[in-house]
């Protein structure tokens, strides 16, 4: 049974609640039509003579109907709120952002006023970018190598004779690098765009968001000014999403096989065997921009572990490790995390509460040896609930032997619920216009040209 998108959005704008309540109230509309109504017609339902409602049109008026503030972790992450300054050292961001157990800050202008402590009713707000914990070491890491003398095994040979360097001890030893300012990083593309929503807004202007600029978070402003109460995270939003299970209109692309989807660069996926070293894996990390490196066996192929982004962290744990990175094996590396498995209660309520949280050192998300996978012959909701369960922001691809065919990302999965024509009211603040004078660039006849 049919209805029209006007019902549709009736039944959404007059239930109260969060998308269960309203999945439920659509539900029973479909399930118990008005029995006074004298037609379909009258109860909103469409006769066959109506042309069926298109699904992608009904689920976009319908999540356009869920408000920011039913996501999960919203209120949960006040504390993971740091901002920093474009004329702070990277030596000090790195270290504040360790000590929190925060992977990232937002980034504002030297000349404004500090958002976290200034109460504004401006429209506009002062964060100019997003700069993550592993990004900014990922980019420690190749300075390094151009700034100390001898080649990298040779020093790895003379630090087995001496006291173990951590990364912290060897970043205060490197003055050109440990004073680079945040804003410099610009240069590099180290910034991630920034445009903040409301908690009036919905859970459809996100996926426009995530679809069409894709940011690495979502911050959320309080209503009457720009100070960020939290932040939306992919992990959150999948959260959502598969509370629509049972919705025809999500049901319809989600009990789809992932087969069937043509997901960016999924056949792309990078990897190294397990005598490569821990340096390679970083090295290969930063050189191809991916969220992570597979890590297989040499003689089969076959997945073992994997190094991500959010493992970079673990380098910095333990001295010995990164002093020895360039001659200990990746597979020694991914077997590091020797801790207790969680319940599965507690893990499944942690992996919500923390959802839309930003911790560095998580402990309900995956360890390096047990990688999140799928079959192509999954659903995408299977992987959804896959990557939720296991809080992964990533899967892999493997065939029936567990060799790597490909790697999906959330956001691959989370835009098959957005349209593709971006609504161009949707700008970047002052991040594109920032970045641009930070890196010594500008745009010319549609085109970035770097000034002389």
């Amino acid at each position: 049974m049919q209805m029209d998108l006007r019902k549709v959005e009736e039944i959404v704008n007059d239930s109260k609640g969060g998308i269960i309540e309203k999945k439920e109230a659509i539900v029973s509309t479909l399930s118990n039509p008005n029995p006074n109504s004298d037609t379909d017609s009258d109860a909103g339902v469409s006769n066959p003579t109506t042309p069926p409602v298109d699904a992608a049109s009904a689920l976009q008026l319908f999540l356009d109907h869920i408000p920011i503030s039913s996501i999960p972790g919203i209120h949960n992450s006040p504390s993971t709120v740091l901002v920093v300054r474009t004329q702070e050292c990277v030596k000090d961001v790195i270290k504040m952002l360790y000590e929190k157990n925060v992977s990232g800050a937002l980034v504002a202008d030297g000349l404004e006023p500090d958002p976290t402590t200034t109460f504004t009713t401006s429209f506009s707000h002062p964060y100019v970018g997003f700069i993550s914990f592993s990004n900014m070491v990922l980019w420690t890491l190749q300075e390094f190598k151009k700034h100390h003398f001898g080649s990298e095994k040779d020093n790895a040979k003379k630090s087995k004779k001496t006291k173990p360097q951590g990364f912290f001890s060897l970043l205060y030893q490197t003055p050109v690098v440990s004073e680079t300012k945040i804003g410099e990083l610009a240069a590099s593309f180290m910034w991630d765009p920034v445009f903040p929503v409301k908690r009036d807004q919905t859970l459809f202007h996100v996926l426009l968001l995530l679809s069409k600029h894709r940011p690495s978070v979502v911050p959320v402003t309080q209503h009457s000014s720009s100070k960020v109460v939290g932040f939306v995270t992919e992990n959150s939003v999948n959260h959502v999403l598969l509370q629509s299970s049972g919705l025809e209109w999500f049901d319809s692309i989600a009990d789809k096989p992932l087969s069937d989807f043509r997901f960016d660069h999924n056949d792309q996926v990078v990897s190294i065997y397990n005598d490569q070293t821990i340096a390679d894996a970083v090295h290969v990390l930063w050189k191809k921009k991916v969220c992570a490196v597979a890590v297989v066996k040499r003689q089969t192929e076959k997945l073992i572990g994997c190094v991500s982004v959010s493992d970079i962290h673990r380098l910095l744990a333990d001295d010995r490790i990164f002093t020895d990175r360039e001659d200990t094996s990746v597979e020694k590396f991914i077997h590091i995390d020797t801790g207790p498995a969680l319940d599965d209660i507690d893990h499944d309520l942690g992996a919500l509460i923390s959802a839309g949280t930003l911790v560095l050192k998580d402990k309900f998300g995956p360890r390096m040896d047990s990688p999140v996978t799928n079959m192509e012959k999954d659903t995408l909701k299977e992987a959804m609930k896959n990557l939720a369960e296991k809080k992964s922001d990533f899967s892999f691809l493997v065939d029936e032997c567990g060799r790597v065919k490909g790697v999906l990302t959330l956001r691959d999965m989370l835009v098959e619920f957005a349209p593709p024509c971006m609504d161009s009211r949707i700008d970047g603040g002052g991040f594109f216009d920032m970045a641009l004078k930070e890196s010594g660039c500008t745009i010319k006849d549609g085109t970035m040209v770097q000034l002389k």
